[in-house]
């Protein structure tokens, strides 16, 4: 079985770190840089809202099937937003990186793949995973085309997977990286590492 816990993750832009009640404040200005909660094919919460996301997060984390961190800019110590494994099955050695948002000051700055850096060392080397998937909204452009420059590839579609907020229905995305395939989704998120370093 593979043995997810809390962990620190440190890279040369970001630490993530585990999540606790104590990130409540800095959470809660980092998502209003760029209110990221209005895109609606999103399910990001809103500064009023993220006491009860930090508790649902941190429940899904006691009952063994998430677990949550908070991304913080190494050069100056600012939350930038929060990631998880989750979905977690340990006796097959698969993750879901997701429920992921970050300040839209700090997109396109290298810490979002460098904590996607992170985290897929972590799986694939620390945890030694067989796969790690991604999912996104179908009509979230901006997360499918990330996730499919990190080197994940398209495994299909859930159509009608889920129901948003507003009482639509998201059609998931599903991506993966399989652990043959690390080496080289490795070596190519370092490469573009190097332009922000």
């Amino acid at each position: 079985m593979t043995d997810f816990a809390p962990v620190t993750l440190r890279g040369d832009l970001v630490t993530l770190e585990p999540l606790t009640l104590d990130h409540h404040d800095a959470l809660a200005e980092a998502v209003t840089d760029g209110d990221l909660w209005t895109l609606w094919y999103t399910t990001v919460p809103r500064p009023e809202g993220m006491r009860a996301e930090i508790d649902r997060r941190l429940a899904l984390q006691e009952a063994g099937s998430m677990i949550p961190f908070v991304a913080r800019r190494n050069a100056d110590g600012v939350v930038l937003g929060m990631t998880t494994f989750m979905n977690i099955d340990r006796t097959n050695g698969r993750a879901e990186i997701g429920s992921t948002w970050n300040r839209a000051s700090a997109q396109r700055t290298g810490t979002n793949t460098e904590s996607k850096l992170l985290l897929l060392a972590h799986a694939f080397e620390a945890l030694d995973c067989i796969a790690v998937e991604f999912r996104t909204h179908w009509m979230n452009q901006q997360s499918r085309a990330a996730i499919a420059r990190l080197g994940a590839r398209q495994d299909g579609v859930l159509r009608n997977h889920q129901r948003m907020a507003d009482g639509s229905l998201r059609d998931t995305v599903v991506f993966s990286i399989i652990a043959s395939e690390w080496p080289a989704v490795r070596n190519e998120l370092r490469r573009r590492l190097d332009a922000h370093r």
